[in-house]
């Protein structure tokens, strides 16, 4: 894939931008590899997407725009629809998807960052839904980001396109950590995510997704408590043994 590397270390896929000199710009071909790479991630234990460069990604590309301006209705609707496709994809991912943000996340880029289940931003990284400063809005991505940050955040953000820092990113939701360590805090979070049963993270993902109502809770929890997993962790949990999918504790040094 040319916009994208992809490798899988372990248990964990990375997916990375590799567009730097366009700072990781959306266009079709951008748009088109990240919605296959994540149609099938196999048993990853986690997803991590990431930017190569100087910033995660900076929107949508410059040429790509200019050529969205000369399209028809029809022919703007089928590439919002592709861009649209492809948030949902990496959205519904089954396994839990991590977005290390560094430097620029704006527009398409800010909606990427809100379809992951965990983000972690440098605390020098820059967010805007800066869609309004070009005359249009941040519509397809609204969903992912509405659901992050909320009405009352959106409601500021969306209207004036201004940018923000980390840690006002981190204060209205749409990240979870700042550091200045990405890879390390990476690497804490994918040590708790290995102490997860992993079809039990996944369930808990789509718990999130569906909302489901009070029958269909029951319904749920039930399912996993008389699974092979559930009935492995329940028992380890009551035997004080640790869990099959635990990695052994590492040696006190």
């Amino acid at each position: 894939m040319g916009a994208l590397h992809i490798e899988r270390d372990d248990d964990v896929l990375r997916v990375t931008l590799v567009r730097p000199a366009s700072r990781n710009a959306f266009d079709a071909t951008l748009i088109e590899e990240l919605a296959e790479a994540f149609v099938d991630v196999g048993k990853a234990r986690a997803v991590v997407l990431a930017g190569e460069g100087k910033s995660f990604s900076a929107g949508a590309d410059i040429e790509w725009m200019r050529r969205s301006a000369q399209l028809t209705h029809d022919e703007n609707l089928a590439d919002a629809n592709a861009f649209r496709r492809m948030l949902d994809t990496i959205d519904s991912c089954p396994a839990p998807v991590i977005a290390l943000v560094q430097g620029h996340a704006l527009g398409g880029g800010a909606g990427l960052v809100a379809t992951a289940d965990i983000a972690i931003a440098h605390e020098r990284a820059v967010f805007a839904f800066s869609e309004v400063k070009f005359g249009i809005i941040p519509a397809v991505i609204s969903p992912y980001a509405l659901r992050k940050i909320g009405e009352s955040a959106a409601r500021r953000y969306f209207v004036t396109g201004e940018r923000f820092d980390a840690e006002t990113a981190l204060r209205i939701g749409l990240v979870h950590e700042v550091t200045v360590d990405l890879e390390g805090t990476l690497e804490t979070i994918l040590g708790e995510l290995r102490t997860a049963a992993p079809r039990a993270a996944r369930h808990a993902k789509r718990l999130v997704l569906d909302r489901p109502d009070g029958p269909e809770t029951a319904r749920r929890i039930a399912e996993r408590r008389t699974s092979d997993e559930g009935q492995a962790g329940l028992r380890a949990f009551v035997e004080r043994e640790r869990p099959p999918w635990a990695p052994p504790p590492r040696p006190e040094t």
